[in-house]
Formats: structure tokens, sequence, C-alpha cells
């Protein structure tokens, strides 16, 4: 689906739930579609507030949920205590987290979506959604592990 196709959707959303389609909003949603990674918020807000003074930091947490609630975004935390938005029309897919430097690696694995479908038959439990986050330091950070503390990339942009 294309940014086009997904800026219908959204508009489409808005009018089925008796919002108004504004032009802040609409930039913020182009904006959040043009993205190819994860993205916080915050790191949103500067890529449209650059356009658009007069956007505000709640109106794009607010344009956010309203994505999340038409089912175009996914809101993600992956233990930095904020969250993380992504598109929601990708495949399932897991992710691998650095500690270190924060960078987030999507993988598609059958044989792992395979054992989580057969443990939870083994329990008698009917998955309906789930997610894998793997924690760990990325192959750079490893080449580069002793050189400093730790450090959380705090850009928001993945």
């Amino acid at each position: 689906m294309n940014i086009q196709q997904r800026q219908q959707q959204f508009q489409q959303y808005l009018v089925r739930s008796g919002l108004k389609a504004t032009r802040q909003r609409d930039l913020i949603a182009r904006a959040f579609f043009a993205t190819s990674s994860h993205i916080s918020a915050e790191a949103l807000y500067r890529r449209v507030n650059g356009r658009d003074r007069r956007i505000g930091l709640v109106t794009v947490y607010r344009t956010l949920k309203l994505l999340k609630d038409a089912g175009l975004a996914h809101e993600r935390q992956f233990g930095e205590g904020r969250a993380l938005f992504e598109h929601a029309t990708k495949r399932h897919h897991d992710h691998m987290i650095c500690t270190h430097c924060g960078k987030i690696t999507e993988f598609e694995n059958c044989e792992i979506e395979e054992l989580q479908e057969q443990v939870a038959r083994r329990f008698g439990f009917t998955l309906q959604d789930h997610k894998l986050e793997l924690y760990g330091l990325c192959q750079e950070c490893r080449k580069g592990a002793g050189r400093g503390p730790a450090r959380t990339r705090a850009n928001g942009v993945r």
C-alpha cells in the first residue's frame, strides 16, 4: 500500500469516526507514512514542525493515536521508557534491539512462528497476537564493545 492509499484510508477513518480531516492531521499522517523505520512522536514532531510551526507535540500524539485506532500504526515499547511507532501495514515481524546503541532490526522467521504455535497448542491456548523482542548487542557495537560506557540512542528514529 503506498502513501496515497494509506492517506486515503486515514481520511475515510476520520469521516467514519465523525472527525475533521484537518491540514495538520494530513501533514502529520503524510510524514509518518513517509518514514521507513520506527519513529518516536518527538522525532515526528520535529519533522512536521519544520514545515508548519503551528503544529504542536500534543497534536502529533493525538494524530498518532488516531492512526493506531485506524489500524495504520503500531505503538511499540522497546524498554527505553518511550513509545516508537511503525507502519501497521507491514507483515508480521519481530525485533532485535541493541542495548548499546538502540538500533532496531526487524526479522521474520517461520520456524519461530511455528514453534510459538506449538507451545500455545500444548497449553490449550489460542494465540491472537504476539510480539518477540530480542535484546543484545548489534554487530557494530560488539566490535566496539570495549570503547566507553553503554549509551542509549536518543533521537528516536530507527
